[in-house]
């Protein structure tokens, strides 16, 4: 399952520089897919929508920092646990239980953002 950030957040950042995928963001901050990977042109998300791979998207959250879905893999194939959730001095960043993923969907999507 991806990871999210939940409401608990303290807008330290402490996250954001420890993510291998580049989907962490700054509350507010819009988001594209392309952010710190080599993807370009098109680019189909989990839901089946497919958007530019450096389209402008808004902001999940406006107020804390927030976790892309689509771009988190909770560093499988990089690290042994969620770099994120390692680094949080207030136990904020935790397992979405509305995106429930296995080993195996999280290293194609991995591999997918890091052609």
């Amino acid at each position: 399952m991806a990871i999210m950030i939940t409401d608990e957040c303290i807008n330290c950042g402490a996250c954001e520089p420890e993510c291998p995928n580049n989907a962490i963001y700054e509350g507010g901050v819009e988001w594209a897919i392309a952010d710190g990977t080599h993807i370009s042109g098109a680019y189909k998300l989990e839901d089946g929508s497919e958007v530019a791979a450096d389209q402008a998207n808004d902001p999940i959250s406006d107020d804390y920092y927030y976790i892309v879905p689509d771009k988190c893999t909770e560093c499988v194939g990089f690290h042994e646990e969620p770099q994120c959730a390692a680094v949080c001095p207030v136990d904020c960043c935790v397992p979405d239980p509305e995106r429930v993923e296995s080993e195996d969907i999280l290293l194609a999507r991995k591999e997918k953002l890091h052609l």
